[in-house]
């Protein structure tokens, strides 16, 4: 039977008790973000083979300072300085035997209000009415077509090396998914609409997405159908990876939850994930943080244990 693979978040310098933890808890594979010194060839190569020695694959890698940077998305100076050290770490990832990275069009990071609680335990919270009244970020305002100039810019530039290299670019959507403006700066990617035009501007098979259901969720219907979406994007190849998360409700306010408490039952997720025949990885998003020395290890293990649940019994039910 065709079915997702697990996949878990790692350090990027992992233990063998860290490898051997995602083991346990029976993931396929791992991923994980480099540091800039970590992006040559030789590093990449040790490490996917460190992985491979404990039994796993790792599927993605990025690069945080390359990947968010507001120098590539909204043309600041230093611009074709960062897309050429993008350029080099996607030629080394597809030397190093990696084929998939992943990036946002966030300049400004994901957005959160002050911490929120659900079930006694801290987790993030997002109050959109209040983000809309924060300052600008960068100094002044920007219009959705200067973004959107700058993706085009960008994915010309990345594109052929992509393929070259045979490597698949994951874009993830804004988080949160606003439809307005955060910090003077319009949202590139928060709707069905816009992955499709982000597809179009790319013209590659390079450009892929990570398919996040917590935005998704997050932006309602004003993102657009999460189970068609899935269907459609998964017929047109572009869903490299999944994000597996639940919220309490879409915007303008959200908290996020533990998978089994959000508004989404996220069997239907997964049980669609597995009607067709989708083989890619399925991960572990944001979690609630759980009490004291239970912090570390608790999260990713409750929610690993909850999503093979759903998959075995995704698996008995097309059986």
């Amino acid at each position: 039977m065709l079915r997702p693979k697990l996949s878990l978040s790692i350090s990027n310098d992992p233990t063998p008790d860290e490898l051997l933890f995602a083991r346990q808890l029976g993931v396929d594979c791992v991923y994980t973000w480099v540091r800039p010194e970590q992006r040559s060839v030789t590093y990449l190569t040790g490490l996917r083979r460190r992985v491979e020695d404990a039994g796993l694959t790792l599927w993605n890698v990025g690069s945080y300072d390359i990947a968010k940077s507001d120098k590539i998305h909204l043309a600041l100076p230093g611009r074709d300085a960062v897309i050429a050290q993008f350029q080099a770490f996607v030629h080394n990832l597809g030397e190093a035997g990696i084929h998939i990275t992943t990036f946002t069009w966030e300049p400004t990071q994901v957005w959160s209000s002050a911490p929120g609680e659900i079930r006694g335990a801290q987790t993030r919270r997002v109050d959109l009415d209040e983000m809309v009244r924060r300052p600008f970020t960068h100094g002044r305002e920007y219009s959705e077509d200067e973004i959107w100039d700058n993706f085009a810019y960008f994915v010309e530039k990345m594109m052929p090396v992509a393929e070259e290299a045979g490597v698949r670019m994951a874009l993830h959507p804004n988080d949160p998914p606003a439809t307005g403006k955060l910090g003077g700066i319009p949202c590139l990617i928060h709707s069905f609409e816009t992955y499709k035009r982000a597809f179009a501007v790319a013209g590659s098979p390079a450009l892929g997405m990570e398919f996040c259901t917590g935005c998704w969720l997050e932006g309602g219907p004003a993102f657009g159908d999460l189970l068609e979406g899935i269907r459609t994007f998964h017929a047109d190849n572009r869903i490299l990876l999944v994000h597996f998360r639940n919220v309490s409700a879409p915007l303008p306010y959200f908290l996020e939850t533990f998978l089994d408490n959000g508004y989404m039952d996220m069997y239907q997720i997964m049980e669609l994930l597995y009607e067709i025949g989708y083989t890619n990885t399925v991960t572990l998003d944001h979690t609630p943080k759980f009490a004291g020395d239970y912090a570390k290890g608790a999260g990713p293990a409750y929610a690993i244990g909850y999503m093979r649940a759903l998959m075995q019994r995704a698996e008995a039910e097309i059986e």
